[in-house]
């Protein structure tokens, strides 16, 4: 073989071994590795974006028609899944912080009530909050003068499953920090004025207080410390008493069915309605015998402290 020949297969060999070396070289592999695994991330992350988009446009679709759904009469809820529910309830009790009508729940007089006496505020406030979830134009809810080291506080984290997330505010304030008191009404069984209609321009104040001593006007007492507007529900111009074994009769609500029955009136504009969907038969009272029907017979083993229907 000429030198000629031996030289070229030399130099071919040579770079046979450079591509061998680089194929054998650690970093290269290891920066191929890296280079495959940034590839395969990113398809990862691509394919759960697209995963995520489908599912919103599927959600948004399925709330297009709960709500169209609602504008034409009756639906069945179980045609959507309970993950768009929760979010159409979330979208809801979102909107209502800016939209909804106001209602605050005053906590201030707590001091007044036994340990019992909190717990069982501590389940008309869950009520309250489950009947305002369900509602379909739902309260802009305000639970005033709430300290995180108080008994209630602690009763309602106790009692009540996710209390901390509750789409609702919690403050330390009460309601005239919050408001302007020409616009607060508070409501009272014990107030002259009966309540009317509920304007949006105004914010409702619930006294929260469970009183099974019955201490009287007390609620009251606390609106004129505050010196705001009162009203009452307008039982006296709705309802009548009922003859009963016991002779019972009594205007004191819970919490939880004083907030159903100006639910109940906010979607219906009718008290009549209101109150005979949501006001306890066993308090003595029936709608007024004008063409109304009074409360139905099932009713009367209704619990003052269970929500209205």
């Amino acid at each position: 073989m000429c030198k000629a020949q031996l030289s070229g297969v030399s130099e071919l060999m040579e770079l046979l071994h450079i591509d061998l070396e680089a194929d054998g070289d650690p970093t290269t592999r290891r920066d191929d590795a890296a280079c495959s695994k940034n590839v395969l991330r990113k398809q990862r992350n691509w394919q759960r974006q697209l995963a995520a988009k489908k599912s919103k446009r599927k959600e948004e679709r399925q709330r297009r028609r709960f709500n169209r759904a609602q504008e034409s009469g009756p639906h069945t809820e179980h045609q959507f899944t309970k993950r768009v529910l929760k979010a159409i309830t979330r979208e809801r009790l979102a909107e209502a912080q800016t939209t909804g009508l106001r209602l605050c729940v005053d906590l201030s007089m707590t001091d007044c009530m036994s340990d019992k006496e909190i717990s069982r505020l501590a389940g008309q406030l869950r009520r309250l909050y489950g009947s305002n979830r369900r509602a379909a134009r739902p309260f802009h809810l305000i639970l005033t003068e709430l300290r995180e080291d108080s008994q209630l506080y602690r009763e309602c984290v106790r009692m009540n499953d996710g209390f901390i997330k509750y789409s609702m505010e919690m403050t330390e304030q009460n309601c005239l920090d919050r408001f302007p008191p020409e616009t607060v009404v508070y409501l009272t069984p014990d107030a002259e004025e009966a309540l009317e209609t509920v304007d949006a321009d105004k914010v409702y104040v619930l006294g929260g207080l469970v009183d099974e001593s019955i201490q009287k006007k007390l609620s009251l007492s606390r609106a004129r410390e505050l010196r705001v507007h009162t009203a009452r529900l307008p039982i006296d111009e709705h309802m009548v008493k009922k003859t009963n074994a016991k002779n019972f009769h009594s205007k004191i609500l819970a919490v939880n069915q004083v907030f159903d029955i100006l639910l109940t009136f906010s979607e219906t504009g009718s008290w009549t309605q209101a109150l005979q969907a949501c006001f306890p038969a066993g308090k003595g009272y029936v709608i007024s015998p004008d063409g109304s029907t009074p409360l139905p017979a099932a009713a009367q083993t209704q619990d003052d402290d269970e929500e209205c229907p």
